[in-house]
């Protein structure tokens, strides 16, 4: 389950619009993120993030889209399931399952 978003979805579309809005209006592409933000109380790099991500879904930056990230990482967690690995099972600091790190003696 994905983890609780700070922002709802309808400040990010709509500080992402504001942005877009501005940067036509003025010609300017500097300064509009950060006058958003205080504007609607938001982290500034927060917006820049969503702007950013919009820019990549409309296809006026390079990346991966929203809906091909959402494909990879359901892909993963297939592959993940098939193999038998869960996000538990797995110690971050190396790639050794926790079970055969317990096993190991020293």
């Amino acid at each position: 389950m994905p983890a609780k978003r700070k922002y709802p979805d309808e400040l990010r579309e709509r500080a992402v619009r504001m942005v877009f809005e501005i940067r036509e209006q003025t010609g300017v592409r500097t300064g509009a993120i950060a006058r958003i933000a205080d504007q609607l109380g938001v982290n500034r790099e927060a917006v820049r993030s969503w702007v950013r991500q919009a820019e990549v879904d409309g296809g006026k930056r390079p990346g991966t889209n929203t809906a091909d990230a959402q494909r990879i990482a359901e892909r993963e967690r297939e592959n993940a399931r098939r193999i038998g690995i869960t996000s538990s099972s797995m110690s971050p600091r190396s790639q050794t399952p926790l079970r055969e790190r317990c096993l190991i003696r020293h």
